[in-house]
């Protein structure tokens, strides 16, 4: 074995005769690094943009959500309450309220979602730090309500005018036919004291107000709410804590993670990243026939010394073996000089935000050790099996 890897390292880093060979060589390590940079970025930057995507969901998702198996609502009652406070892994808790509803402002029309709050709110999730106009709801304005942007663009919203409340409607609950259109609806006059901006899909979806407020909108009583929001105190315990509750609530309740909440959103970011590793390790197995080509050029060319090798008591395996570990450290050697570039832009990306989305915001990328993981042993196990493909062109018949 250390023969063979001896011979191997010598093949590698001596010069050939034939500078056609040498050029050959330098083409399959320069195709290894370029092949090892692409393949650690892609993946650096996919990781970057699943952390900057998910902290938007942390903005605005709490941890664990309550809510009820059937219907839209549910009585928030004291055992409920005695159940959260005695798990010790909560934080905090907020009661929600969310409805599908109609909004009016200066004769423009939108269809959104009110999300009625309580003070702890904010304890659990922090909507109120993507306020950039105005101010988050305040008890000193009961009739506060804070618009998403998309919301405010499409209505034309300016906040406090006094002139024009925003007016919002829901349907009144009943069964049969609608006699009047004017009693119809439940109605409330708000004002608009502030406007938020996270994502495209959320800015258009919600307007916040107090709880109370869409109590009295959607005819709820006091402890009629659509969900409990929880703040976890640590996050590896969640599972934990999601399975004591989903246990003492039984069917009545359905408890979920953040995760499951948004299933699809994370399903769709794993298979992207599936998707692009496999694209990129496709480009690197076609940039490895470089590995195969060189190695069997190497064959070729020291044909006459794998003769002597072979009179000297050298094996088929012996030889073989010296070109599997030629290609091996070629790989290897590739994959050092590209993971460590990789590493680098990595790092000067961070640091100094060299690549911009928009004017105001860096490509995001992020440094793991899963990442570089991966990356090492792809490139290995590739180089390994380029390497005993080159190999395997060497017989009995050649070295005789």
């Amino acid at each position: 074995m250390n023969f063979s890897l001896y011979i191997a390292r010598r093949y590698l880093f001596s010069k050939s005769s034939n500078s056609t060979i040498n050029i050959i060589t330098l083409i399959a390590t320069l195709g290894v690094i370029v092949g090892t940079l692409a393949l650690f970025i892609v993946l650096s930057g996919f990781s970057g943009l699943r952390e900057f995507s998910i902290g938007f969901l942390k903005t605005s998702d709490p941890d664990v959500k309550i809510t009820s198996t059937k219907g839209k609502y549910f009585n928030f009652n004291s055992t409920i309450q005695q159940t959260l406070e005695n798990e010790k892994g909560i934080a905090s808790y907020s009661k929600v309220i969310e409805e599908r509803a109609f909004f009016s402002f200066n004769e423009k029309t939108h269809i959104a979602y009110i999300k009625g709050v309580d003070s702890n709110y904010n304890l659990v999730n922090n909507m109120d730090t993507t306020v950039y106009v105005g101010t988050w709801l305040d008890t000193k304005i009961p009739n506060g309500v804070v618009v998403g942007n998309g919301i405010s663009d499409v209505l034309s919203i300016g906040l406090y005018s006094f002139a024009e409340p925003l007016k919002i409607y829901v349907p009144k609950p009943g069964k049969g036919y609608i006699s009047s259109p004017k009693n119809a609806f439940n109605l409330i006059k708000t004002q608009p004291i502030g406007v938020f901006m996270l994502t495209e899909d959320i800015d258009k979806k919600y307007t916040f107000l107090n709880i109370e407020m869409a109590q009295e909108l959607l005819n709820y009583d006091k402890n009629q709410i659509s969900a409990i929001e929880l703040k976890v105190i640590d996050l590896n315990e969640r599972k934990t804590i999601v399975n004591n509750l989903q246990n003492k609530f039984g069917n009545q309740l359905k408890v979920e993670t953040r995760e499951q909440l948004n299933a699809v959103f994370y399903k769709m970011l794993n298979t992207e990243n599936l998707v692009s590793y496999l694209v990129f390790t496709l480009i690197l197995i076609i940039a490895l026939f470089n590995v195969i080509g060189a190695i069997i050029m190497m064959i070729l060319d020291k044909k006459d010394n794998l003769k002597t090798l072979y009179s000297l008591g050298a094996t088929i395996k012996d030889i073989k073996r010296v070109f599997v570990f030629q290609g091996f450290l070629l790989s290897a050697f590739g994959l050092l000089v590209g993971i460590s570039i990789g590493i680098i832009l990595v790092i000067l990306q961070q640091k100094f935000q060299l690549f911009m989305i928009t004017p105001h915001l860096a490509y995001p990328v992020k440094l793991t050790l899963f990442n570089i993981s991966i990356v090492i042993a792809t490139i290995l196990v590739l180089g390994f099996i380029a390497s005993k493909i080159a190999s395997s062109r060497i017989s009995k018949k050649l070295v005789e």
